[in-house]
């Protein structure tokens, strides 16, 4: 048996969960629209625990989202997930946001693609067929009339996700579902880390980075004119 913590603050839902052997026994997260995440993950997870009545010495490893998402959620949560390994001397689990986020919805046929809000027409997109495995890798890619087209003419497509909004308005095509209210989960985790955790694979504490997809940019301020009298 194994007991992993698992943390998720990829995107504005900050989600905490404990899972044994790959199965939740207990999350609780917060999506209100504004990243919190600083403030209230550290309660979460001392609240998760208590909830099922577990130490911090009873967890085995650690797991976070990796990304892609948002540079500063996934700040808080990786650096949150290294302190508790270190102080913990746990291993680390690092778990791909949108391979978890697939694994939110069971389709039978057609594909799945889990999208993340990149701002302005732009997502973090991959593709995963009906058993959940890859088919595409992620990309950062500009939303149009024809995104996605090669899987669309040919069968079901579930968009789900904060991206998934932005394709909404532009793509028109019969086979396009869009699942609503969809956010990555610590939920979904479980069993994508405890998968990596009988293997051994672990990630390097002390080098790990998240997976961003694009470059930090920092865009400064415009210079103000100041009238002198």
């Amino acid at each position: 048996m194994a007991i992993i913590l698992n943390i998720e603050t990829a995107t504005k839902n900050c989600s905490v969960s404990i899972s044994k052997s790959g199965e939740t026994i207990v999350y609780k997260e917060l999506n209100d629209g504004n990243y919190s995440h600083a403030e209230v993950l550290h309660f979460f997870i001392v609240d998760i625990l208590k909830n099922v009545k577990l130490s911090y010495n009873n967890i085995d490893a650690i797991a976070v989202s990796k990304g892609p998402g948002s540079y500063t959620g996934l700040r808080i949560g990786v650096s949150a997930a290294k302190g508790f390994c270190f102080a913990l001397q746990k291993p680390l689990i690092a778990v791909d946001t949108l391979t978890s986020l697939s694994h939110a919805i069971t389709i039978k046929e057609g594909v799945i693609i889990p999208m993340l809000d990149a701002r302005r027409m732009e997502v973090y997109a991959s593709v995963f067929n009906h058993k959940h495995e890859q088919i595409r890798e992620i990309r950062a890619e500009i939303i149009d009339e024809n995104s996605f087209s090669e899987f669309l003419d040919f069968q079901k497509v579930f968009f789900l996700g904060d991206g998934a909004l932005k394709c909404k308005e532009i793509i028109s095509h019969a086979n396009a579902i869009f699942m609503d209210n969809f956010f990555p989960s610590s939920k979904e985790m479980g069993i994508l880390a405890f998968e990596k955790y009988e293997k051994s694979d672990f990630e390097d504490v002390a080098y790990f980075e998240p997976f961003y997809l694009k470059d930090f940019m920092v865009v400064p301020e415009k210079k103000k004119n100041f009238i002198q009298n």
